[in-house]
């Protein structure tokens, strides 16, 4: 019966998943309709594509980003000694490891499937975790591979960030005076651009974190799992939560969802937002597995 349930919650959550990356699609379609006639036709043409895109190189745009090079066995033996164990628990193959030059210790899981997984730590993930935590880290995102989370993740942060981005050129659109025709059609379009501007980030950072905050509670749980224990993982969120408190990464806001903890700090309107749950509950959560 447990399992059962289990199975159709997570049929739910895939269900609501995939309503929400319709949202996304929607979103980028109305942020193309503001800048005129073929704008919405252009948007849609882009949508589909970068959906196939992101299906095939969600993994390389990510870890692009980051400048992340390919970490060998011999240059960090304790992470390969983790994952062997852990992928031989979760019974998943071994993801290619990314190292990012960033002092700040995080990681994220990115990629299509399980075969084609990466798993991509900072430099400070060696320094500042003992290995019992580092394991507890990699495991959380070898449960992101396992439940397919990652996919879903990278293709809702570059969507985000495809629409960040329309919306800065609908800013900008709007202070040099539209694109032009009637006076009052002008000044439509201008007010129209100005709302897409200030609106479309807002409204994408929502819908990502409602993708996130229940996926990082699910990888908690199962990453304790592979694991053998909670202890490992909840040690290792309080170090990085105070890392990043510390040193915040330089992040894209985009693709923070990735990582196991939110890198981004400050009072921006992203962190209003924040796509990872309190990092309090998800500690307690875990320590009273």
């Amino acid at each position: 019966m447990r399992t059962t349930l289990g199975g159709l919650c997570g049929q739910m959550n895939y269900f609501k998943t995939g309503l929400l990356m319709i949202a996304l699609t929607l979103l980028m379609l109305l942020v193309g309709r503001s800048f005129g006639p073929g704008g919405m036709t252009i948007a849609l043409i882009f949508a589909l594509v970068m959906n196939v895109g992101m299906y095939w190189f969600s993994d390389k745009v990510v870890l692009a980003m980051y400048k992340a090079q390919p970490l060998t066995r011999e240059a960090a033996p304790e992470v390969y000694r983790a994952l062997d164990d852990l992928t031989r628990q979760a019974n998943l193959p071994m993801p290619r490891v990314y190292l990012i030059d960033e002092w700040t210790p995080n990681a994220f899981a990115t990629g299509r499937n399980p075969s084609h997984a990466v798993v991509a730590v900072t430099s400070g993930i060696s320094q500042l975790l003992s290995y019992e935590e580092m394991k507890g880290v990699l495991a959380h995102e070898l449960a992101h591979i396992r439940n397919r989370d990652m996919l879903i993740q990278t293709i809702a942060s570059v969507a985000a960030g495809v629409i960040t981005y329309l919306a800065t050129m609908a800013k900008w659109a709007a202070i040099f005076g539209g694109f032009g025709g009637r006076d009052s059609d002008r000044g439509n379009n201008i007010i129209g651009l100005l709302a897409t501007a200030i609106l479309a980030p807002i409204a994408a950072m929502v819908i990502q974190m409602a993708i996130s905050r229940s996926r990082e509670y699910a990888a908690d749980k199962a990453g304790a799992q592979f694991a053998g224990n909670s202890f490992g993982l909840a040690s290792a969120l309080e170090k990085l939560e105070r890392a990043a408190d510390h040193a915040p990464m330089n992040a894209v806001p985009a693709t923070a969802p990735l990582f196991i903890v939110n890198p981004l700090r400050g009072r921006s309107i992203y962190n209003l937002f924040s796509t990872h749950p309190p990092i309090q509950e998800r500690i307690r959560r875990l320590r009273e597995m």
